[in-house]
């Protein structure tokens, strides 16, 4: 028997481009010289498409348009298989049977936390995955397997809410990391023309606590880099974290670092120049003697090898945790600590913010003033401590003053001490 001819050309409606400035994407499938359309579930701006490619220019729609055409052609050659014979009526009947999975919340949600694992983004992908497996719990408490888009009103997400908050006991910050999540998945669906609109876009989160800056200070820091670790993996950590605390890189900066994001300049000052592994954004920052000497123990030639042989992050924020007991700094330091600790200790050399934001890669200095508000409270704090510290001398030196006129009674030697203590 003769094998079927197939061939199958994703392209783009572009008479049909919606209010957000994308158009569908379809697919042509052709068998034996008969054709039909199917829609892909993906959109794009008429701008990212490449025609003579037929693909996406960006990296996102263009992994998931692979991985359609790639399921289309395993679904081709399963019928093939099973029947010996196939039609573009068979193909499409079978695709369309898959395509009605996306009209399901918790199977449309599988389908995009499947994305992030197979994109390589193992932290985002854990967090999203723990937020679908939240939804699921909820969607199965009401006795369903999955539940319909169209399905869903503007109370589901309320009683999301309540079943976080009240049966799982919950904290605000993972309310909201699950109610965002929910968000998400609805507004790709309304992307995906699923349905019409979002039903729960008014859905309020949960107040926000002010976000607590961790840092160590500069005698901690001094702390640090007097007292090194006999344990080969304490004193990795504590050298990383020194390093870190002296460049501003964050864990997965660190552990992705190579030789060749290090250079000179003519004056021969070492400096990094790389891009922020979470955000994209370019960071240059000169070395300090010190981050250099931490370099010169590792690996700055071997450009196929990281500089630092660091393992994976749980076991890395273990030993700072451990470093942190063990100096009597804190029992619960984390690497993360070193990035705030570098943003608290540049502003308290006065270097101007602006250059903070560019060695720590911040798009503006929106989120470098942060540590500007740290140091405000360190000073707001010192300055009550000072005014308090002038009233109590005040009132030592009025009591001794008027001594003789309360009997002849003076302050007993201790006060003497307890002054010189406060000075």
């Amino acid at each position: 028997m003769s094998r079927s001819t197939f061939s199958i050309l994703p392209y783009i409606n572009r008479q049909k481009v919606k209010a957000d400035g994308t158009a569908n994407i379809l697919c042509r499938i052709t068998v034996d010289g008969k054709s039909a359309a199917i829609s892909t579930g993906i959109s794009c701006t008429p701008q990212e498409w490449n025609a003579k490619k037929g693909e996406v220019r960006n990296a996102r729609d263009s992994g998931r348009l692979a991985s359609f055409l790639a399921e289309v052609k395993d679904k081709y050659n399963s019928l093939l298989s099973t029947n010996g014979i196939i039609t573009v009526e068979m193909l499409k009947a079978v695709l369309k049977d898959k395509d009605t999975a996306g009209k399901f919340l918790l199977s449309f949600g599988d389908t995009i936390v499947e994305w992030y694992r197979t994109a390589k983004a193992r932290q985002t992908f854990l967090h999203k995955r723990t937020w679908q497996k939240n939804l699921r719990a909820f969607v199965h408490s009401l006795d369903k397997d999955d539940i319909a888009f169209e399905d869903i009103d503007e109370n589901f997400g309320e009683e999301y809410k309540l079943f976080l908050k009240r049966d799982q006991g919950r904290i605000d910050s993972y309310v909201n990391h699950c109610l965002l999540w929910l968000n998400m998945l609805m507004y790709k669906a309304v992307d995906r023309s699923i349905i019409r609109f979002n039903p729960i876009s008014k859905i309020g989160y949960e107040k926000k606590a002010a976000p607590k800056m961790t840092h160590i200070s500069k005698a901690d820091f001094i702390k640090m880099l007097s007292t090194p670790m006999s344990d080969e993996r304490t004193e990795l950590a504590r050298r990383c974290f020194i390093f870190a605390s002296l460049t501003s890189l964050s864990y997965i900066d660190v552990k992705k670092l190579y030789p060749h994001h290090i250079s000179e300049n003519s004056e021969g000052r070492k400096f990094i120049r790389k891009e922020r592994e979470k955000t994209g954004v370019e960071f240059f920052v000169p070395l300090h003697p010190i981050a250099e000497k931490i370099l010169s123990l590792y690996n700055t030639t071997d450009d196929s090898k990281p500089v630092f042989p660091l393992g994976e992050k749980k076991d890395i924020y273990l030993d700072v945790h451990t470093l942190g007991m063990v100096l009597g700094i804190s029992n619960k330091l984390g690497f993360h600590a070193s990035r705030h600790t570098f943003g608290v200790l540049m502003l308290n050399e006065d270097i101007p913010i602006g250059s903070i934001a560019k060695m720590m890669g911040h798009a503006d200095i929106t989120s470098t003033q942060v540590y500007a508000q740290v140091t405000e409270q360190k000073i707001s704090s010192d300055m009550d401590k000072l005014i308090a510290k002038r009233e109590k001398d005040k009132k030592m030196a009025w009591l001794s003053h008027h001594a003789t006129f309360l009997g002849g009674f003076a302050p007993p030697a201790t006060w003497a001490n307890h002054r010189s203590v406060l000075a």
